[in-house]
């Protein structure tokens, strides 16, 4: 028999101070010189007024993405007294290095002793794939205890200057010399922060969360990639790994910057949403009736209504009026969103015992999606 799982506490770090939509420029530099031509349509879709860098003005890195995760760690931890943390999970979709692992990198700068180490890879879901590592190893009592902290550092990679070989390329080809769509893109729509969560087998405090199950599924037999980084489609369509490039080509392409097919994305990433949750609640036997608050992780406000539209055509009654997310606030810090946005709601909104909680997070890397179901005790 498993035991039973609970979120203690929850916390999150944001660095430095909002940026708004008129500054974003003065951080990540204007590619050739001069402003984006999308800029302004991509922020009217994604609905974000402000957002987080761990960048100053100058382009330079403020907070590492492992020491932004330990700050949220630190912040959970404080005033926990003195229980070691036994197991420690954690996901990022942009990890400061290669190697060694993001797990090896927050251990090292949030902890002063051995414990057990898990590193999820991926894009948005990575936060969700550490919280359920984390979960089943309390659950199965490997663990008495966990720490699933969640980080992106994002920011440097949409710096001007990584582009500037790209567009200069283009000027001498006499092509129109814009950055592509699927790049602009998500310049103006990522953020950066962490954020953490305690896990442990007993209730703590005046609230916890229990966690009742953590449900995910990839559609990647379905599509090809979606989103995507160091790699890129041949002019045939294959995918192409960052190994096969030369040199000149990784710069004069960008290929190591991050990529949205937002063709794709507009086609597949809501539908497939949709049937993710309502399979999930269906698995688990959920009346949606039953539901409180919904915290769905979108990466821009232009899907919002889309995604609630999805949901009632397939049956599944989960009203906006009971959704709650801080995405003009705090902008998308992909796999940190819904965790940053549950710190939020715990910290006020009103919570009753027994009050269920429904996080929804897609991946839209190649179409995977994560429901978690999480009940006030």
């Amino acid at each position: 028999m498993s035991n039973q799982v609970f979120i203690t506490k929850t916390a999150s770090f944001l660095p430095n101070f909002p940026v708004g939509n008129d500054e974003m420029e003065d951080y990540l530099g204007k590619v050739g010189g001069k402003p984006s031509r999308v800029k302004n349509i991509i922020l009217r879709q994604n609905g974000i007024k402000t957002r987080y860098y761990a960048l100053d003005k100058s382009g330079q890195i403020t907070h590492t993405n492992a020491r932004m995760a330990a700050e949220a760690i630190r912040t959970l931890l404080r005033g926990m007294g003195k229980e070691r943390v036994e197991v420690l999970t954690c996901g990022s979709s942009t990890p400061d290095q290669m190697l060694p692992s993001q797990a090896s990198m927050v251990h090292g700068e949030a902890f002063d002793y051995p414990l057990e180490t898990f590193s999820l890879a991926g894009v948005c879901l990575s936060g969700v794939a550490a919280l359920k590592t984390a979960f089943m190893s309390v659950a199965s009592g490997n663990s008495r205890n966990a720490v699933c902290s969640t980080s992106e550092l994002v920011s440097p990679l949409m710096l001007s200057k990584f582009f500037e070989e790209e567009y200069s390329k283009l000027i001498q080809m006499e092509q129109n010399p814009i950055l592509a769509f699927e790049k602009d893109f998500l310049r103006f729509m990522l953020s950066d922060g962490a954020a953490a969560v305690f896990l442990s087998d007993r209730p703590a405090g005046e609230k916890s969360l229990e966690i009742k199950w953590v449900d995910t599924v990839s559609y990647a037999n379905r599509q090809p990639a979606c989103m995507y980084m160091w790699a890129d489609y041949t002019p045939e369509g294959r995918f192409q790994s960052w190994k096969e490039f030369s040199a000149k080509d990784i710069g004069e392409r960008s290929v190591w910057c991050i990529k949205q097919n937002v063709k794709l994305l507009n086609e597949f990433g809501v539908p497939y949403f949709a049937e993710s949750v309502k399979d999930a609640l269906g698995r688990h036997h959920l009346d949606p009736e039953s539901v409180r608050y919904v915290i769905p992780h979108i990466s821009s406000m232009y899907f919002y209504g889309r995604l609630a539209d999805s949901l009632k055509e397939k049956g599944v009654d989960l009203p906006t009026e009971r959704w709650f997310t801080n995405l003009p606030t705090v902008g998308n810090i992909g796999s940190v969103s819904a965790y940053a946005a549950l710190d939020e709601l715990v910290r006020t909104k009103p919570l009753e015992k027994g009050d269920r909680i429904l996080l929804l997070v897609p991946e839209s890397g190649r179409f995977s999606y994560g429901t978690v179901l999480l009940r006030v005790c």
